[in-house]
């Protein structure tokens, strides 16, 4: 299977990427948003939470968890306990935390879509070579 950024594979979350944080204009150190043209600027860290699962069927049930009752933008505590039950990473226990990490430490499709979402926003389902991921951007910095 190819490189797949959500779209079919998560379930129809069409904002996951997109500018749709709550920043309200205002700029502080985990967000940064140019307020000229909306869109992010550049940070080299993010920090984030994610779900790994090896099947698709089994990721789906934690996407449909998560966006039944919150949408694309889940609370972190949430989406820490959902990755406790369904993650099959290391991570999982500890809610999916990854902590701040820089630009070049992940996989690239991994990469690519945690450095595009808003602090507070949730990615789609995506495959990298490890399986199966959800993503939730908790923070951003310069």
């Amino acid at each position: 299977m190819g490189k797949n950024k959500g779209g079919n594979a998560g379930g129809g979350n069409k904002n996951a990427g997109k500018s749709g944080g709550k920043s309200g204009g205002k700029k502080n150190n985990n967000q940064e948003e140019s307020k000229s043209d909306g869109k992010l600027k550049t940070c080299n860290k993010v920090k984030a939470r994610h779900i790994l699962c090896e099947k698709h069927s089994r990721i789906l049930e934690a996407y449909n968890l998560l966006t039944e009752e919150h949408g694309s933008s889940p609370p972190s505590a949430e989406f820490g306990r959902v990755a406790e039950t369904y993650s099959e990473c290391s991570s999982g226990k500890k809610g999916g935390d990854l902590g701040w990490f820089p630009r070049g430490k992940m996989v690239g499709p991994f990469q690519e879509i945690a450095f595009s979402l808003t602090p507070g926003s949730m990615s789609d389902i995506f495959k990298t070579t490890h399986g199966y991921h959800i993503v939730l951007v908790e923070g951003r910095k310069a």
